[in-house]
């Protein structure tokens, strides 16, 4: 993503060899930027910024708990706790996704 390739030219990490073209940097999953002289110009992208989430579709709920779990057993195994609709786990796992 491009949000990734947004590094100070100071604070870039090199990764690829001299003379490394745009496409064989970014074929090897880093950012291409040749408009700063003296800096890497394929450098390493930023980590991928994620945060757990509880779904909202109840059909792709994970179990994490048994029948008759309490919210609070739940929450203390660090999970979701809905109990709605029936017929899905109440107690499931987070997702985690992209921002």
């Amino acid at each position: 993503a491009k949000c990734q390739c947004k590094i100070a030219a100071r604070e870039r990490k090199n990764c690829g060899p001299p003379g490394i073209s745009a496409a064989d940097c970014r074929k090897a999953g880093c950012c291409f930027n040749a408009s700063v002289p003296g800096v890497p110009w394929c450098f390493t992208a930023k980590p991928k910024k994620v945060k757990k989430v509880c779904p909202v579709d109840p059909r792709i709920r994970v179990n994490c708990g048994y029948p008759g779990i309490t919210a609070k057993e739940c929450i203390s195994r660090r999970c979701c706790f809905r109990p709605r609709p029936a017929g899905v786990p109440w107690c499931f796992y987070h997702r985690t996704v992209e921002e």
